[in-house]
Parts: C-alpha cells; sequence; structure tokens
C-alpha cells in the first residue's frame, strides 16, 4: 500500500521541505513514511498525512474521510477488563486515525449494581493504557454532562418527545402482572412479549394517572417489522422479516416495546444510549457484537426522533481456547491484574488491538502511535480465541525495544529490576557481583544485553539470577567435564583491557583450535567447551551468549568460577584416588 506523496519526499531532510515537495504532488511509500523519526509524530497525524490515507481495496475496510468522533461508554458495575479495554481501544484508534474525538461517557444508571471505586479504576486503566479521552469526566467538553445519572432531565424530556408524538406510551401495568402474564403466556406456548395493554390508553388519562403519582413506565411503541441494520463488519443484518427486516410483533398481541424510562425516572440503556450519542455528535459507535441484536430498537429510536444514526460496527466476543465466552473465574482478564503483573501498557494495547482486528505490517509488534497509523476498519467477522502465549511474544519483542530505545520506558524496566534484586538478595550476595558498580548501572548493561528473556522484573531476575548471585554446582554436573576445565583456566591470559566480547570470542576460538587439531575432533570440542562455560559461568542457564554474560559479569567474578569449577573437579578427582588406593 502505498501513500499520495512523492518518491523523493521520502528521503526529504526536513518536515518543511516534505510538506514543500507535498506542494507539487509528489509521492512516498508507505514504508518510508513510518521511518519519519518520532520528533515527527505531528506530521503522522497532521491533517496532511491523513490526507495521504490510500483506503483498503475493499471499501467496507476505508476510515471515514472526515473526523470521527466516537465513544466508550461503560458502567461502573465493574472493572475494565480485556473485552471492554478492546472497544475503549478501537474507537480510540478510529478517532485518532481521522483526526477526530475520543469521549468517555459514564453510563451509571443502575446505581444498585455500581461498584463504589470502578469508576476511579476506570480513569486510572484507561489512562495507563495511554487512552486519554478529549471528552467526558474530568475533562469536562461542550456536551456534558458526561455521566447519565446526572442527566436524567434530559431524557425525561426526550421521553416526552416521544409520548407527544405517539413513539411511545406510558405503561401502568405492576411488575406482578408483568410476570403474571409472561407465565400464562409461557404455559400455552405463546410468545411473552407485552400484549399493550396500556397502549390504547388516551393522551389525556395517561398523563393524569401520572400526575398523581402511580406508577408507571414508559414503553417505545415499536413498528411490527424492525429496519435492518446496515453494519460496517456483517454487512447488512435483520432481513428475515417483511418489507426487509426483523419482525417485532411475535403474535396478534405480542410485542416487544421495550422499556425506555423506568418507574424510578432513570432511562434504561435504549433510550440514554440513543439520546446521549445524538446529542454528543457521536459518528460512529464501535462495540461488542452482543449488543447487536439491539441496535434494530435503536434505529427505531433514531427514526421517532427524526435524528440520522451513526455508523456501526459490531466486534466479534473475546473467547478461550475452548469457545466459551472469557470468565473472570478461570482467567484474570482485568487490565489491573496486568498491569501488576508487569505487563507493558504497550504491550496489552498491541495485544488487544489484534484480537479481531487485522492490518497489512509484515510485524504485529506495534505501539501505540503505530497501531493508529496503521488502523483501518478491516475486523474479523465472528469470536476470537484469546491466547497467553501471544501476548508473551509481544511483552518480550516490546521489552526488546524498550532496551534499543532508552529513554523513560526503558528506566522503568531497571527500576523495576533493581527493586526486585534487593528484595530477593542479600546485599552481600549481589554486591560480591558488581564489585563496586553500581547495582543500576549494572542493571542497565544486563538488561540491554538479555532484554529477549524479560516477561516481568521479577521473573527476568527469577530466569537470570546467576547475573546476581553466585551459584554452587552439583558435582554431578562437571563429570563429563575433565578436559574442559584446563582449557577454561587458559582464559585467566586474557587481560582486564582485553575483556571484551570480541577479544573474548577470538581467545576461546584459539584454545579449541590448538587443543584440538582435527577438524572432527574440534567440532565435538567446539560444542562441549561452549557447554562447559555456559554451565560453570551461568549455570546451565538459557540466556544471552555466554560470551555477553562474561562481559557482564567481569573478569573477576567469570575466573573465580571457573577456578571454582576446576577445583571442585580436582577435589572429586582426589577423593576418587583415595577410595580406590
Amino acid at each position: 500500500m502505498k501513500r499520495r506523496l512523492g518518491r523523493a519526499a521520502g528521503h526529504s531532510s526536513s518536515l518543511p521541505s516534505l510538506r514543500a515537495h507535498l506542494s507539487g504532488e509528489g509521492f512516498i511509500c508507505n514504508a518510508c513514511l513510518a521511518r519519519l523519526p518520532p520528533t515527527w509524530s505531528s506530521f503522522r497525524t497532521s491533517q496532511l498525512a491523513r490526507n495521504l490515507y490510500i483506503p483498503p481495496r475493499n471499501p467496507r475496510y476505508r476510515l471515514p474521510d472526515s473526523p470521527a468522533r466516537t465513544r466508550f461508554a461503560p458502567s461502573p458495575t465493574g472493572y475494565l477488563h480485556l473485552g471492554s479495554l478492546r472497544t475503549a481501544l478501537f474507537n480510540y484508534l478510529l478517532a485518532r486515525s481521522t483526526g477526530g474525538q475520543f469521549l468517555l461517557r459514564i453510563e451509571d444508571t443502575d446505581q444498585s449494581r455500581t461498584i463504589p471505586d470502578a469508576e476511579k479504576r476506570l480513569y486510572a486503566d484507561l489512562r495507563w493504557a495511554g487512552l486519554q479521552w478529549d471528552e467526558g469526566p474530568e475533562v469536562g467538553g461542550p456536551y456534558g454532562p458526561y455521566r447519565q445519572s446526572e442527566r436524567a432531565a434530559i431524557y425525561a424530556e426526550h421521553a416526552d418527545k416521544l409520548l407527544s408524538s405517539g413513539h411511545a406510551y406510558r405503561c401502568f401495568c405492576s411488575p406482578a402482572k408483568l410476570a403474571a402474564l409472561a407465565t400464562e403466556r409461557a404455559k400455552l406456548g405463546l410468545p411473552t412479549d407485552y400484549d399493550r395493554t396500556c397502549a390504547d390508553i388516551s393522551s389525556s388519562e395517561s398523563s393524569g394517572r401520572a400526575a398523581s403519582g402511580e406508577p408507571h413506565v414508559v414503553r417505545l411503541r415499536v413498528p411490527p417489522v424492525y429496519p435492518p441494520v446496515t453494519d460496517l463488519i456483517y454487512g447488512t443484518v435483520g432481513s428475515a422479516g417483511r418489507a426487509g427486516g426483523l419482525i417485532a410483533q411475535h403474535a396478534h398481541d405480542a410485542w416487544e416495546d421495550p422499556i425506555l424510562l423506568k418507574s424510578d425516572g432513570l432511562p434504561t440503556y435504549h433510550l440514554a444510549n440513543v439520546v446521549d450519542d445524538h446529542l454528543m455528535r457521536v459518528t460512529h459507535v464501535v462495540r461488542g457484537a452482543e449488543w447487536l441484536p439491539t441496535t434494530p430498537k435503536h434505529l427505531v429510536l433514531y427514526k421517532a426522533f427524526g435524528w440520522e444514526p451513526p455508523k456501526f460496527a459490531h466486534v466479534g466476543l473475546l473467547t478461550d481456547a475452548e469457545g466459551n465466552k472469557l470468565s473472570k473465574r478461570k482467567m484474570d482478564i482485568n487490565v489491573a491484574s496486568y498491569r501488576d503483573k508487569g505487563v507493558f501498557p504497550e504491550t496489552l494495547d498491541n495485544f488487544v488491538a489484534l484480537l479481531g482486528w487485522s492490518h497489512l505490517r509484515k510485524s504485529d509488534v506495534m505501539t501505540l502511535e503505530e497501531l493508529v497509523q496503521n488502523f483501518s476498519l478491516k475486523f474479523t467477522k465472528g469470536n476470537t480465541v484469546v491466547t497467553p502465549e501471544k501476548l508473551h511474544f509481544l511483552q518480550t519483542k516490546h521489552a526488546i525495544r524498550r532496551a534499543e530505545i532508552g529513554g523513560v520506558k526503558f528506566d522503568e524496566m531497571v527500576d523495576g529490576v533493581v527493586s526486585v534484586v534487593e528484595q530477593e538478595f542479600k546485599p552481600e550476595q549481589y554486591k560480591s557481583i558488581l564489585e563496586e558498580r553500581p547495582l543500576r548501572d549494572y542493571v542497565v548493561q544486563v538488561l540491554r544485553t538479555n532484554a529477549k528473556m524479560y516477561e516481568s522484573a521479577r521473573d527476568f531476575v527469577r530466569s537470570c539470577c546467576y547475573m546476581f548471585s553466585n551459584f554452587t554446582l552439583a558435582e554431578s554436573a562437571l563429570k563429563d567435564f575433565a578436559d574442559c576445565a584446563p582449557l577454561a583456566e587458559r582464559l585467566e591470559q586474557v587481560q582486564l583491557v582485553e575483556w571484551d566480547g570480541t577479544s573474548l570470542k577470538t581467545r576461546i576460538n584459539e584454545i579449541i583450535e590448538s587443543a584440538s587439531p582435527e577438524q572432527a575432533e574440534r567440532r565435538v570440542l567446539n560444542r562441549r567447551f561452549w557447554k562447559y562455560l555456559r554451565l560453570v559461568v551461568a549455570d546451565g542457564q538459557d540466556g544471552p551468549s555466554i560470551v555477553e554474560v562474561m562481559v557482564n559479569l567481569g573478569r573477576e567474578v567469570t575466573l573465580k568460577r571457573i577456578r571454582a569449577a576446576s577445583s571442585k573437579m580436582r577435589e572429586e578427582k582426589e577423593v576418587g584416588v583415595s577410595v580406590n588406593s
């Protein structure tokens, strides 16, 4: 895929020169655009860059031509989990990739199920993930308030409009009566929907009964057939009924007629969602596929108000390997649990973005900024299986990136490892390795050479504990390497000024070559000697090359370990001779 820029523009030395070239209708390939330095991030997200976007061949995947206003509307009845983070992320990416706005709205009308600290945790989790909202709580905006519990008057006003136009009616049936009706209908094998007992009550009677304080709800008067839904992922949905829509009247006197306003005056999801999305000028709604069946009701509401509905995209559910919906009982899915385990925010964003979305890049490894740059509406149909192995892979890749780039994020890694080392080991243990070197400087060196082993600070320290504390080798581990010990001792000849990767590797190869003139024997010794060095220097553990380990440990620590192994082998040999004599 190419963006319409210019052949020479991809190699311009500055942003102004690039802009100047663009005015001449030049071209640049997508790869060159991606290689622009981080300081040009303002260009990547500028109107100019958006104008360069070449849409995918399939028009369904194309980004909108104008800035999208999206929203994330969670309910504070639980904590942010993988599924809701993915919904927030997709809406964020759509807004950012088109130069639009990302809104946060709190749908807190179900006060009985609200968790006291859920809203505060939600803000912290979103900000940790880098998903800062443009409008919403703690930020403000022109279309607030952004908590539904503070918008009751707005919903009541719009419910009155529907009552006045005849698109809604008050229902005075008690919960007990409705339950009895449903039970009787079920016994007869009939649909249990509402029978519209109150639908034909006159406007004056209905208003009078409501004014007298008689409990009631407000119901939407649905048409016999719902309009079909045009979805950005699934296409046209709901064409089974007459006139191309889903049937809303299930029997002669059985209607869905969903409740819009509850008896306590608070709205249901249907009314609040539609009114808020319209008044907040939301243009695109990306949400879970579980909401797809309710969308026809929302379209009826939009039509009743005379409003244009937003574009909808319903993404599939997240499931485990057995196809079951992710459950808190089976696995940790709260965002906070990943943060507490040491998962990077860019890792979790990257992981979640790939759950039901695809791209044209060769590599799946992307930062949040790169996700914005590469975002399209290429969502996959159906549910997505969550595989933890992919998360581990991405965490390692982002750890390597942090180590290569340095900066604040790498400093966070270093601080985490230093903290764990100080918790896991006694000072005399790691100080014997440091030999006057500052612990933090040493950790920086170790991380830069071994970032591929990083998943969390604690796991990293445990996987390379030989870098922070000495160890004792089992006698049985050394018994097959008697010929390697004297060869390793020759490394004493390498002086401190030569203790670097190149010199050590050269010297080790010379030792092997001088000990085995025959090529076949040399190949065997080569494998055994390198294995022996990893055994005595790194306790046989996997990690970076043993030469890198030796450089990080330093000359004295490395030679002490080699001497200790040789001494143990000599002692074992002497004991064996004594026993035999």
